[in-house]
């Protein structure tokens, strides 16, 4: 059965746990250091309670955990305890399940996504957010944009991961709410400016790409250093993250054969090019 991440807490002590074995302790030795039981470190490790924000740093320190590493699993450690004020806010407007996504997006080494109707949130111009959250009839725009701006900023990292977009041709030709040639001629736009960034590949998969047919939304996260990789799926009703594996490396394979089919970076500038001043036609017609 594939192993399935459905929170903070259980990421977190999948990571803890890797920290720990790779240390060469015990459970128990860990649990006298923390001055509790065997059991507490067992369910800290499972995800089946959470843990303090103190315990989380020494046990970073007991195993030898620090710089960058230690960062990373502190900020998910006050994730996973719901801590006021990361969440609070405007940014509380964040579905819970897609919090894990956003706490380790900005850690990320690479990330491998692919969208097929729609253009992925770090890519969308705030015209196109504006057009996509009225059209859902969300009740408070503006925080919602306020954190799908937020999201941007890993792209202004010092070192910030490389990011690699499919997006399948229909995410560029249908518009929130139909037919908005200035919002897509925005939109295009935006991603030619982002594009030029050094870490950020965008690839279009046109319509007639030789594929047997294409897969659901997913995004494909890796770290440079402990922290399991994943990958992620959106749903209806919320989303999941699978770190098996078996079901991990399928998705990666999934992935190749969408960039096999997909237009090359200089091709897809050029796409974007030719589809953006077709859109500037249609609002001068």
């Amino acid at each position: 059965m594939a192993s399935t991440v459905t929170s903070r807490r259980k990421q977190l002590g999948n990571e803890l746990r890797h920290a720990r074995t790779s240390a060469g302790l015990t459970q128990q030795q860990v649990a006298d250091i923390l001055g509790c039981t065997q059991g507490k470190v067992n369910k800290i490790e499972s995800g089946a309670v959470g843990v303090k924000l103190g315990d989380v740093r020494t046990m970073l320190d007991t195993f030898d955990v620090a710089g960058e590493e230690a960062d990373a699993l502190l900020n998910l450690a006050r994730a996973a305890a719901g801590q006021r004020g990361h969440w609070s806010g405007y940014r509380s407007v964040v579905p819970h399940w897609f919090r894990t996504f956003t706490d380790l997006e900005p850690a990320a080494a690479e990330i491998l996504t692919w969208h097929g109707e729609r253009i992925p949130g770090p890519l969308q111009s705030e015209h196109y957010m504006l057009k996509q959250f009225t059209e859902f009839g969300a009740t408070d725009v503006t925080s919602l944009v306020r954190n799908r701006l937020d999201r941007k900023a890993v792209f202004d990292q010092q070192q910030p991961p490389y990011y690699r977009f499919i997006i399948s041709e229909s995410a560029l030709r249908r518009a929130p709410g139909g037919s908005a040639p200035a919002v897509m001629l925005d939109q295009l736009e935006h991603m030619l400016e982002l594009e030029r960034r050094a870490r950020v590949y965008v690839h279009v998969l046109p319509f007639d790409a030789k594929l047997a047919a294409v897969p659901n939304d997913f995004t494909i996260m890796r770290f440079p250093d402990r922290t399991r990789d994943f990958v992620y799926i959106e749903h209806s009703a919320g989303g999941i993250y699978l770190d098996d594996i078996k079901d991990f490396q399928l998705f990666v394979d999934a992935w190749d054969r969408l960039r096999g089919a997909a237009l090359e970076r200089q091709e897809t500038r050029q796409f974007l090019k030719e589809l953006a001043e077709r859109y500037r036609e249609a609002l001068n017609a």
